[in-house]
């Protein structure tokens, strides 16, 4: 089976919240905020879920702005990567999950391997730069609008991600 981890960057708790459910329903998973992961903490795994809120104007989480520099200077063609991100839809409904996209672009730029990626069916916003195709990069998320919709949306996700891995 893969080593997993989940990494996540979160300010006010919504998305290390939602990365310890991810974690729950996927047994054997590791999930560490970025704060402190170094090099030696990523290469360990196979598959690396990575999880941000956005904020101000459609940014990526403080603490993953710092974390990417570290992640993009690692040789992870090997590894494979989803995405899960937090946001306000109503709050901020034209930036509306943008710190997943912008992670998202970073990964694509460096050729990386990315599944998950998920419907926009059934949300409520204006723009996001994390839809390509009619589809989101990843997970979405509204735990501020929308907190009964995560353990659904979390669990299809996941037999989502296995189906794509051919883990079952």
């Amino acid at each position: 089976m893969m080593k997993t981890a989940i990494f996540y960057g979160s300010s006010l708790g919504n998305t290390h919240f939602v990365a310890e459910k991810i974690q729950k329903q996927w047994p054997g998973a590791d999930c560490k905020s970025v704060i402190d992961l170094r090099s030696d903490d990523i290469l360990k795994y196979d598959l690396i879920i990575l999880g941000t809120s956005t904020w101000g104007v459609g940014n990526l989480q403080d603490d993953f702005e710092l974390f990417v520099d570290l992640l993009l200077s690692l040789d992870l063609k090997d590894k494979t990567f989803a995405l899960f991100g937090c946001g306000d839809q109503q709050t901020y409904p034209d930036t509306f999950c943008n710190g997943m996209g912008k992670l998202y672009f970073l990964l694509k730029e460096k050729g990386w391997n990315i599944i998950g990626d998920w419907s926009t069916e059934g949300y409520d916003f204006s723009e996001s730069e994390a839809v390509v195709d009619d589809h989101f990069v990843g997970l979405a998320l509204d735990e501020d609008n929308e907190p009964d919709m995560s353990d659904y949306r979390i669990g299809k996700w996941i037999e989502q991600l296995q189906t794509q891995l051919a883990i079952k």
